[in-house]
């Protein structure tokens, strides 16, 4: 790493900022053709991501139809067409049933008053059984009798006794759903340190896993200050360019390395892919800082024309 974040505070454990590595994401075989029109949705509640079909229909940005989600039968507002899909399993696309209509629109602003009531006599339950847990959003599902319940919490929450009673108030089906802090920031939405929109609420919830190599990769601090974002993992930014700095590596030296240049040796102190500008100390004292177009590599060792 460059020695101008050698004077960062680094934690000891880092671990904690990234995100949990799942399994690996299937892709789409090499001849699959996913189908055309092809539609992001998402939904409001959740801001989850939905792609989505229709063999005959075609949806307009903004509107909203009927699709089923993992939840059950539920209202999707259409984002647009995807031009080329990236990160999207064959499995993740539905088919859209039909475009909402004006009871549809009437029913889903009806449940939202609903769901202000809910939220209320949630937390009050939630006191009077002793639980730790932090509610986060409730939804009512428009195509059936059920009630959605996100919260966040330490460990894991009995709420055996919790459901009991919701379901004695609201008379209908009640999934609890514990979410994770991603999640929850997701949920909620918010402002980064950028200044933008966090972007699991208002770009994608598909992102990939953030670790800190990716960071190192990027010569950014490791300072988890710097490098977490609102919910206290890893920025989601840092993956969007790993491809890009792992690419332009391949063609520029690695920092430590040693070279002999103009009667003494030098050191590779840090590498910018960026500015492809790189900086060497020389064991006299020299700091030399060179476009890597004067860094050539002969016979696997590099050199300063």
């Amino acid at each position: 790493m460059s020695s101008t974040f050698e004077n960062d505070d680094i934690p000891q454990d880092l671990s904690s900022l990234e995100d949990p590595q799942g399994e690996a994401i299937e892709v789409a075989p090499g001849n699959f053709v996913y189908p055309d029109p092809l539609y992001h949705l998402k939904l409001d509640y959740s801001s989850e991501s939905l792609y989505a079909t229709h063999p005959t229909l075609a949806f307009e940005p903004g509107e909203y139809v009927l699709v089923p989600t993992r939840y059950g039968k539920d209202l999707a507002l259409v984002m647009g067409k995807v031009r080329v899909p990236i990160g999207i399993r064959p499995d993740d696309v539905v088919t859209i049933e039909r475009k909402a209509d004006s009871a549809d629109l009437a029913r889903a602003e009806d449940f939202r008053e609903r769901e202000d009531k809910a939220f209320k006599v949630f937390r009050e339950k939630v006191v009077q059984h002793r639980l730790d847990m932090k509610l986060i959003a409730t939804h009512y599902l428009l195509d059936e009798p059920k009630i959605l319940f996100f919260f966040s919490a330490e460990n894991r929450v009995d709420f055996r006794d919790l459901v009991k009673d919701l379901v004695a108030i609201f008379k209908m089906r009640i999934e609890l759903r514990q979410i994770g802090v991603r999640d929850e920031s997701r949920i909620t939405g918010g402002l980064g340190v950028c200044g933008r929109p966090y972007c699991c609420h208002s770009v994608t919830d598909k992102l990939k896993p953030v670790s800190i190599r990716m960071a190192k990769d990027q010569n950014l601090s490791l300072n988890s200050l710097k490098i977490s974002g609102q919910c206290g993992r890893l920025l989601c930014c840092l993956a969007y360019e790993h491809d890009w700095y792992c690419e332009e590596r391949k063609s520029l030296p690695n920092e430590g390395i040693r070279l002999f240049y103009d009667e003494a040796n030098f050191r590779v102190t840090e590498v910018n892919p960026l500015t492809r500008m790189i900086r060497l100390l020389g064991e006299d004292g020299r700091v030399l800082e060179i476009p890597s177009s004067r860094m050539v590599r002969v016979e696997g060792k590099w050199k300063i024309q």
